[in-house]
C-alpha cells in the first residue's frame, strides 16, 4: 500500500499547529508504511522528515482545482491531506481530508498570514455550513483529531462520509523534568494572538501575580503587541518573545510553574499535551476539548475570569501539590503518541482500499 501525505501546509520557518501535525504524522507513518509527501516549496523540507517527495503547486494556487493530474501519476493508493481543501477532480486514488475544528464558524476572523483575497473568501466560506459539506463529501473518509470535533461534525451534519480519528500527540522522546527540582515563578503561553485565544484574560490576571512572569512565546504583529501592552497591569511582568525555537520552547516549559491556555475555542490544544509530556502543569479554560485532552491532570478555569486564573496559579505555589500535578501530567501525556496516530491512519487507508475494491 502506497500512502502520499500532503505536506504543502508545512511552514518554511517554524511550525504552527497544522504544520507540526502534518510533519509528525508523516514521520510516524513512514515507519510502518510506504510513505511519500507533496511539497510546494523546497524550504519546507527543513521542517519535514527525510522521506521521498514531489514538488507541485501551492495549495492556494488556482491550479489546485486540477491537482489530481499531478498526483495520479504517483500511483498512490491513498492520499492524506491535513486540511479539507485539496483538489479532487479526476482523482484515481483514495482520499482522506482532515477537519481539525469548527472554530472559525463562531470566530470568523481569518489568520493574518493568508493573502487578502483568501481572507475574504475565508469569511464568506464560514458564513454557512454548505461549503464545508461540499468539500468534505469529496473524500472517501474524513479525518479529525478529537472526539469533540467529531461530535460537532455530527451535530451539523457536515459530511456523509465515514469520520475517523487520527489524533494529535506530543513530540516523541521528550524527557520530563524532575518534579523534585521545583519551578521558577514563570508562566508560559504558546499560541496565536487571535481574539478567540483570549490572551487578554491572562494578561489581566497577572495583576494578582506580581512575582510571576508571563512569557508570550509566539510571533506577534506590532499592532497586536501594542494593544496587549496597554493592558498589562501596573507592576505585572509580561515578556513578548515574538517567536522561539523548539529548543527555547522546551527550556522555558521545563522551568515554568505552568503552561496557560484560556482559549474560548480550540481544535485540540497541542501545547497542553506538549507541556504535560514534560511534567509542566497546565491551567486551561473549561471547554470540552481541553477536558478531552487534559483529563484530570489540568486545572480548569472560567476563561472570562482573571481572578480564577490567578487563583489556579496560586494553588501551584504549594510544592507538594505542584509535584503531584507534574507527575499526573506526564502520565496523562503518555496516553497520546504519534505511533498510535500513524496506526490510525494506516487502518483508515486499509478501510478505504477495501471499499474501493483495491
Amino acid at each position: 500500500m502506497k500512502i502520499v501525505i500532503d505536506a504543502r501546509f508545512t511552514r518554511t520557518d517554524h511550525h504552527d499547529g497544522i504544520s507540526r501535525y502534518g510533519a509528525s504524522l508523516i514521520a510516524a507513518t513512514a515507519k510502518v508504511a510506504d510513505v511519500s509527501m507533496l511539497i510546494s516549496d523546497p524550504r519546507q523540507l527543513a521542517l519535514l522528515p527525510d522521506v521521498p517527495y514531489t514538488l507541485i503547486n501551492s495549495p492556494l494556487s488556482p491550479l489546485e482545482l486540477f491537482v489530481a493530474r499531478r498526483v495520479n501519476p504517483l500511483g498512490a493508493d491513498v492520499v492524506v491531506c491535513p486540511m479539507q481543501t485539496m483538489g479532487s477532480w479526476g482523482r484515481k486514488y483514495g482520499l482522506v481530508l482532515t477537519l481539525h475544528d469548527l472554530i472559525y464558524y463562531e470566530h470568523p476572523a481569518p489568520p493574518g498570514f493568508l493573502p487578502a483575497p483568501v481572507r475574504v473568501l475565508w469569511r464568506l466560506y464560514h458564513k454557512a455550513f454548505w461549503p464545508q459539506r461540499v468539500l468534505l463529501n469529496r473524500a472517501d473518509t474524513v479525518a479529525t483529531i478529537s472526539r469533540t470535533t467529531e461530535a460537532l461534525m455530527a451535530k451539523y451534519r457536515l459530511t456523509q462520509r465515514p469520520v475517523r480519528i487520527i489524533s494529535n500527540a506530543p513530540q516523541p522522546a521528550q524527557d520530563p523534568r524532575d518534579p523534585a527540582a521545583g519551578a521558577e515563578h514563570s508562566l508560559v503561553y504558546m499560541g496565536s494572538f487571535m481574539p478567540y485565544k483570549n490572551v487578554e484574560t491572562m494578561v489581566a490576571g497577572m495583576s494578582g501575580l506580581p512575582d510571576f512572569t508571563l512569557h508570550l512565546l509566539s510571533r506577534i504583529t506590532a499592532d497586536r503587541r501594542a494593544e496587549l501592552e496597554i493592558m498589562v497591569p501596573p507592576g505585572a511582568k509580561v515578556v513578548f518573545h515574538n517567536g522561539v525555537t523548539d529548543d527555547e520552547y522546551t527550556v522555558l516549559l521545563k522551568r515554568a510553574t505552568a503552561l496557560v491556555s484560556l482559549s474560548h475555542a480550540e481544535g485540540y490544544g497541542l501545547p497542553l499535551v506538549e507541556a504535560m509530556a514534560l511534567g509542566t502543569p497546565v491551567i486551561a479554560s473549561d471547554i470540552p476539548i481541553f477536558r478531552e485532552v487534559g483529563g484530570d491532570a489540568v486545572a480548569y478555569v472560567d476563561p472570562a475570569s482573571p481572578a480564577e486564573f490567578a487563583a489556579a496559579v496560586q494553588r501551584l505555589r504549594d510544592a507538594a501539590h505542584w509535584q503531584q500535578v507534574s507527575r499526573r501530567s506526564v502520565a496523562r501525556a503518555r496516553e497520546f503518541s504519534w505511533d498510535e496516530s500513524a496506526q490510525q491512519l494506516v487502518d483508515v487507508a486499509h478501510d478505504i482500499m477495501a471499499r474501493r475494491g483495491r
